[in-house]
């Protein structure tokens, strides 16, 4: 497989303050790839660090081959694009302005396809409005854009969907769906958006303390996400105390609900929980989410 990015034991301190630990990853080639983990895990450190912005305390990366230390390291930062945190654009200027003020730090030859690009990205009507008075999900596009202005294969993202509503949401979704495909760049999104990285990623990386605590393609995480049989019951604290008996595995997510792991027979245990005075209200088999896989795999807490 080929891979557009790969970290080697990579490290960077800031004082006494660790952010990467040795972080090891591989973006392959053609990818949606997830980073995921909790805040302070490392996430945007690792992108400042690709992006050129910051130099690492140790260890290395390479990006198309060529080593972050290599004398033209810049030619492969040429073929990346990158979001980082917020889009960086003028608010006093429209989208086109925008674009061709980038277009010039490039040293882009024509502005000529501007407006196929604004048209890709949703904001080919926009005319003479400025930036300021652009959605939330306007400047996100706008900023994504602008990161496409050099015509990249790798596009970064940090958080681009963090405080769009639902419509901004799917019209993110969707640019990026089509990126992959009919552009065939290759992505690098950080979100703690899981639900909505679950539709999109191909591959995962699960971050943690500044290490890499799993890879794992969106075939094997499908594959090793367990099902379970949710159950809504009279009473959750009973249900417990028949599973506990019962060496079954489960977890209760309130008082009247719980979700249990494994085979077993529903009719044995609905008349054990007849006899505990609990009442089986219903019952539906669930996969694991992305989310439930996170905390498993992680822990809990928040996550950026």
């Amino acid at each position: 497989m080929d891979y557009c990015l790969i970290t080697n034991d990579l490290k960077k301190s800031y004082g006494h303050f660790t952010a990467l630990n040795g972080l090891t990853m591989k973006v392959p080639k053609g990818s949606i790839y997830g980073f995921v983990g909790k805040n302070g895990a490392g996430k945007t450190t690792l992108i400042r660090l690709i992006c050129g912005l910051q130099q690492p305390t140790a260890g290395d990366y390479t990006m198309y081959g060529r080593k972050h230390t290599a004398k033209d390291i810049v030619k492969s930062r040429r073929r990346m694009g990158a979001v980082v945190e917020t889009p960086s654009i003028y608010l006093d200027l429209t989208a086109e302005e925008n674009l061709r003020d980038q277009y010039r730090v490039l040293g882009l030859p024509s502005f000529d396809n501007i407006p196929e690009l604004l048209q890709f990205v949703g904001l080919a009507d926009t005319g003479k409005k400025k930036a300021k008075n652009f959605s939330l999900g306007m400047r996100q596009r706008l900023g994504i854009a602008i990161a496409l202005a050099g015509d990249p294969d790798f596009l970064v993202l940090d958080e681009p969907i963090n405080g769009l509503d639902p419509q901004g949401i799917i019209e993110m979704r969707e640019l990026l769906l089509k990126l992959n495909k009919e552009q065939q760049i290759t992505i690098l999104i950080s979100s703690h958006i899981l639900d909505e990285l679950s539709r999109l990623a191909t591959h995962y990386g699960f971050v943690d303390h500044g290490q890499m605590v799993k890879e794992i393609s969106a075939a094997e995480l499908e594959a090793a996400c367990r099902k379970c049989i949710r159950l809504q019951v009279s009473d959750a604290g009973a249900l417990a105390r028949v599973l506990d008996h019962r060496g079954m595995e489960y977890t209760i997510r309130s008082e009247h609900e719980a979700d249990v792991f494994g085979k077993f027979s529903v009719t044995d245990l609905t008349m054990e929980l007849a006899k505990n005075n609990c009442e089986v209200l219903s019952m539906s088999e669930r996969d694991e989410s992305l989310e439930s896989y996170f905390i498993a795999l992680i822990g809990g807490g928040q996550h950026e």
